[in-house]
Parts: C-alpha cells; sequence; structure tokens
C-alpha cells in the first residue's frame, strides 16, 4: 500500500497505527480530514464531469431506443410504421445535438485521467474507441437525415420532432433529379445502415473494456461514469 504523507508529518500508516495499538498522540480531526480529502481528490482525478456524465448517459440511452425503434418499424403493424420512423428521426436528431454539446463540453472541459494502471497499448485503444465513437455519433444521423432529404415522397411528408418542432431537409438534396435521387436514397441507406453495424461494434468493444477493467483488473471503471457520493 502506498505511504500518503499528510500535514503534520506523520503518514496515513503511522497515524492508523499509533491509533489501533492506543501509544501516543492520537491523529487530530485536522489530520484525518486531510487523509479523507486527499482520496477524495484522487478519485474525482479520475472521474467525469456530473455535466459529461449526464450527457453519456442520456446519449447512451437515446441510442438504444433508436436501435429498437428502428428494427421495430419492420415488424410492427403497417399502421404503426410510420410512427415509428417518425418517432426514429426524432430522437435521432436529438442525439445529433446532444453529440454537439457533448464535443463542445470535452473541448471546454479537460476530461478525467486514465488509471495509471492501463497500458500503453490500452491507452491507445481507450482513446480511439472514444473518438471513434463521437464520429459515428455524429455521422448516423448525419446520414439519416440525408436519406430523409432524398426520399421522393418527402415534399408531402414534412418532418415533425415529436410531432411538434418542423424541421428541414436538406433542399440541394431534395431538387436532385428525381431518378438520380432514387439511387441515391438507397445509397445513403446503406451507408447509415453500416454505419449503425459499426457503432454496435465499438459499443461492444467499450462495453467489453469496461467490464474488464472493473473486474477483472479491479479498477473502478465504472464509477468514472458514476456522479461521486456527496459527504
Amino acid at each position: 500500500m502506498t505511504t500518503q504523507v499528510i500535514s503534520n508529518g506523520r503518514t496515513s500508516r503511522e497515524c492508523r497505527s499509533r491509533m489501533t495499538i492506543g501509544v501516543g498522540e492520537k491523529c487530530s480531526v485536522t489530520t484525518a480530514r486531510h487523509f479523507l480529502g486527499s482520496r477524495e481528490q484522487k478519485s474525482q482525478a479520475f472521474t467525469y464531469s456530473s455535466t459529461a456524465i449526464v450527457l453519456h448517459w442520456v446519449i447512451a440511452a437515446l441510442i438504444l431506443v433508436n436501435v429498437v425503434l428502428g428494427f421495430g418499424a419492420n415488424y410492427v403493424p403497417d399502421e404503426y410504421v410510420r410512427q415509428f420512423v417518425d418517432l426514429h428521426k426524432s430522437v435521432g436528431i436529438t442525439v445529433l445535438g446532444l453529440a454537439i454539446l457533448r464535443i463542445l463540453w470535452r473541448l471546454m472541459h479537460k476530461p478525467p485521467l486514465l488509471p495509471t494502471s492501463y497500458s500503453p497499448f490500452e491507452q491507445l485503444a481507450a482513446h480511439s474507441v472514444h473518438w471513434m465513437l463521437y464520429v459515428l455519433i455524429f455521422a448516423i444521423p448525419v446520414s439519416g437525415w440525408l436519406h430523409d432529404s432524398a426520399w421522393k415522397e418527402a415534399a408531402t411528408h414534412p418532418v415533425f420532432l415529436y410531432g411538434i418542432i418542423p424541421w428541414p431537409r436538406i433542399s440541394w438534396i431534395q431538387n436532385i433529379e428525381p431518378t438520380t435521387k432514387e439511387r441515391l436514397h438507397t445509397i445513403l441507406f446503406n451507408i447509415h445502415v453500416y454505419l449503425n453495424y459499426a457503432l454496435y461494434l465499438l459499443l461492444a468493444l467499450h462495453i467489453v473494456g469496461a467490464l474488464k477493467h472493473q473486474f477483472w483488473d479491479g479498477e473502478a471503471e465504472l464509477q468514472r461514469m458514476i456522479p461521486p457520493r456527496r459527504r
């Protein structure tokens, strides 16, 4: 166990030893608070901010909802397909907006340190997966927006986010020659689908890596994305 130096010159180990055997003066309240504060500061250095944590879990939940909506639209009765698709579009645009906020927050706030037990390869892998996830969280809604804008019936089916807020389609795609636009519609759909498959793969790697660090390596990995308890 690493020895921690505290304010009165004694170590935390020495202080606990003296208290256990009842020899010498007891640790002062100030010393104990300093020791606990040092541990809390060290823990917070590896923990994401509350804003980043909220954005992380809200985006993750919305992605899960959209996966269910996307696949579910293939299995529900015909009268419900349009409702599933429209809600899928609304959630996708919401994810895009939250992803922009997440990136802006990341640029303005330094992310927490990775645990020192990570090997150089694990650090590289963690950073690479995170940034690829960011790219996909942007690319998937944008590709869906492009695909929807190339839909031949877009002019007669305007988009309203959650049935309330009008949302524009991309005009230059809508104005493409119909035959070309139909081919583009198919291409963009395939791009959208394969980007989602890539997202599933990266999410699996992300989850497996987090569980490995938590339960195999004994790191407080999951706690990095849980708000710290207030004392």
